[in-house]
């Protein structure tokens, strides 16, 4: 999906954030994430580094005996459908707000705008577009195909 501008600075940020944890985590003789059989052959080293940090890393680690250490895993579902709901309670939204909902009015508002159909089902990863076509229900029209160009004269 694309990033907006204005998200970029918070995005570093976060990175910066899940850095300073991750130092801190290295310095604890932890900081280590959980790869694939054929990739932790492969990368030995690479499970330590940064790059194959979790972006959204839960806050807690967990420690379970089949990692042999404890490690952090990225934030639960759970949680952070608790942030959205909070943060819309925050906002004053009175309308029921979730992760499903911010995708649907992602591609909703699409579809309002005028992209194509195809485009819709690229950006949200659909493999069939007849998936992409439930979106197309909200619209007062059937849906919205590329405009023509005697339409923006």
């Amino acid at each position: 999906m694309p990033l907006r501008a204005g998200l970029i600075d918070a995005l570093r940020e976060q990175i910066r954030s899940v850095e300073q944890q991750h130092q801190e985590d290295l310095a604890c003789g932890l900081g280590s994430v959980y790869l694939p059989d054929a990739l932790a052959g492969k990368y030995r080293t690479r499970r330590r580094s940064l790059m194959w940090q979790y972006l959204f890393p839960a806050n807690a680690r967990i420690d379970r005996s089949a990692f042999r250490q404890a490690r952090r895993h990225h934030i639960h579902e759970n949680n952070l459908q608790k942030y959205i709901k909070g943060a819309a309670t925050a906002a004053g939204l009175t309308k029921r707000v979730n992760c499903h909902a911010l995708r649907h009015s992602f591609a909703t508002h699409l579809l309002e705008s005028g992209y194509d159909i195809r485009t819709v089902q690229e950006l949200l990863g659909h493999a069939d577009v007849s998936t992409t076509m439930i979106y197309t229900h909200v619209l007062n029209r059937p849906g919205i195909t590329v405009a023509s160009p005697f339409d923006l004269l």
